[in-house]
């Protein structure tokens, strides 16, 4: 991290008593490529999870008992796909430009009319 920018990320796991876990680095580390790791798993499965939920919807012979697991495992999945987004929201640059467009009634659409069709502005370049 010699020289380098240093940020704090909000990491995929919870640390003891279920507290959240911090990292703070230039995102290159084996701590970072680790939490990317888990990040990816954890959507992975989320969406994995989506599909099964599809399927036992339309199955009309699932109990109750496979439904509170299915809900169960759904609350787990949204509550790490929650945390990966507050951390990567987290991460992103702020846009100088947002600033201004609240002032100037921009809306993202070029009308100038200050938004009475509810798009929001758009960042562009941020991966």
């Amino acid at each position: 991290m010699s020289g380098g920018w240093a940020q704090t990320r909000l990491l995929p796991w919870s640390g003891p008593e279920g507290k959240p876990c911090y990292l703070v680095g230039d995102g290159t580390g084996y701590v970072s490529r680790m939490a990317d790791t888990t990040e990816s798993v954890q959507l992975g499965m989320a969406g994995e999870l989506l599909d099964h939920a599809t399927d036992m919807l339309g199955d009309h012979e699932v109990t109750s008992v496979q439904l509170q697991f299915l809900v169960a495992r759904m609350a787990e999945a949204l509550r790490d796909v929650h945390r990966i987004a507050e951390s990567r929201g987290a991460r992103l640059p702020a846009c100088a430009a947002c600033a201004a467009c609240a002032y100037e009634g921009f809306d993202g659409d070029g009308d100038g009319d200050g938004g009475s069709d509810g798009d929001v502005p758009t960042v562009t370049g941020v991966s």
